[in-house]
This record gives structure tokens, sequence and C-alpha cells, in this order.
């Protein structure tokens, strides 16, 4: 049997309006929101307007739930929890719906490596599986939080509106790159040198290196690295 498209499945009408609605209001999601802070800050908000309270707000209310209430665990603004509270006893169980934020991008180390005359020099590390060639020259922007000294943060969106300064990240000239035009694409742009981290990976039909497991924000990936190559120096200097 002949499967029909979206577009022959639903005729003019406000079925076909419906979906063009969706697929706006999705790609103004991801147009806006590029790292997890942004996701979690743009469904909280949505999760408030729709009705879910905030559960440190309830904790501090020492209200008490009921069957039907709505409820938003907000994770350091990183990450949500979600809660519809059911009639029956939570021992008999629970429905569970996961969704995981994933942003492939090169994050800043907090330290730079090096500061003078108002110019800073910044260490880096890949996060969510890039393919490091699809980034060179190419306007990108920059999204972030700052946290100062006295606790409070600044929210960082730099390169997105068109009156904004963008950054890049150069390439050979083309009567430079002989030795690179010959190269895997896995090697064209070569990363980080020196020893580094390298999560669990399968090795797929192209032969490339794909991971099959890694940490779900960049902090966690920070301390598992920390603590491999403490212990990798340390095995070093007993050697």
């Amino acid at each position: 049997m002949e499967k029909k498209n979206a577009w022959e499945k639903y005729p003019e009408g406000t079925k076909r309006q419906d979906v063009f609605t969706f697929a706006e209001e999705y790609r103004k999601f991801i147009s806006s929101c590029k790292t997890e802070r942004e996701c979690a800050a743009e469904l909280y908000r949505q999760a408030k307007e729709n009705g879910f309270a905030d559960l440190s707000e309830k904790i501090a209310q020492n209200a008490k739930l009921k069957a039907g209430d709505r409820i938003v665990a907000n994770n350091m603004g990183k990450g949500l929890a979600l809660f519809v509270i059911g009639e029956k006893d939570i021992e008999e169980g629970m429905n569970i719906l996961g969704a995981h934020i994933d942003s492939p991008r090169m994050d800043l180390k907090q330290v730079p490596l090096y500061e003078d005359t108002e110019m800073a020099l910044l260490d880096t590390h890949y996060y969510g599986g890039v393919k490091k060639y699809q980034w060179v020259t190419l306007p990108l922007a920059l999204h972030g939080v700052i946290c100062k000294k006295d606790g409070t943060t600044v929210t960082v969106n730099i390169g997105e509106k068109p009156e904004d300064p963008v950054f890049g990240v150069s390439d050979l000239l083309i009567h430079l790159a002989g030795e690179q035009m010959e190269k895997k694409a896995s090697k064209v742009i070569e990363g980080e040198k020196g020893v580094f981290v390298a999560m669990p990976s399968r090795k797929s039909a192209t032969g490339e290196y794909r991971d099959i497991a890694h940490p779900i924000n960049s902090e966690t990936r920070d301390y598992v690295q920390k603590i491999i190559l403490e212990k990798y120096e340390e095995a070093l200097q007993e050697a």
C-alpha cells in the first residue's frame, strides 16, 4: 500500500494549517534555544503558562499535592521534570516520558589560558559529537552564562541579531591546503593536540569512531576528564 505524505493526507483547510503552525512553533524553538539552559528556560516558561506549579514554591508553602495537580521541578536551570499527579498510589507505578537535550558545540573553559592587555586566550573542548570540518569559516554565536563573584549570573547571547558581531574559526587558504585536501573528513580539521580523554566508542561501517556513551553535560565531562588525567599523571610518575 502506498503511503501518503503529509501534504496529500491533509488537504487545504484547518488540518493543514495546524501542521504549518506546529512546524513554525518548532522552528522558532530550535532557533532561539541552542543550549541546555535556553531550552530549559523556554520549556519552564511554557510549563508555567500551561498550569504547572513550581515544586520549590509548593515545598516552601508546605502545600499538599492532590490528583490532577501539575508540577514542574527546575534542576539548576539545565533540566526539568514535569509531573501530573495521578489518582493511584505511586507504589503501583508511573508513566515516564523522557527527552534528552543535546547541543553540539565548542565549550569555553572557565579559566583563560592566557590573559594580558585586554586580550584572552581561552581553552575549549568539543561537546555533542562535533564534526570539526563543519565549524570553520562560518559565522558563529556565543551563548552561555557568566557567573559573577557576588553569585549573580549574566546571560550571554551574541551573534544572533543582524547587528551583532560574530565569531569564527579560520581555515587554510586554498593555495596552502594541498596536504589538507588529501585527508579524510575526520582529519581535515585537526582538533586539540596532546593527551585527551575519549569516551567509550565503536567503529562504524565507514571507519569512523562514534561515542556509544558520554556525559549528558559539560560539567560532568570536565569532572570525569579531570579525575582520569590526574590518575594518568600519577601513573606516569610511578613508572
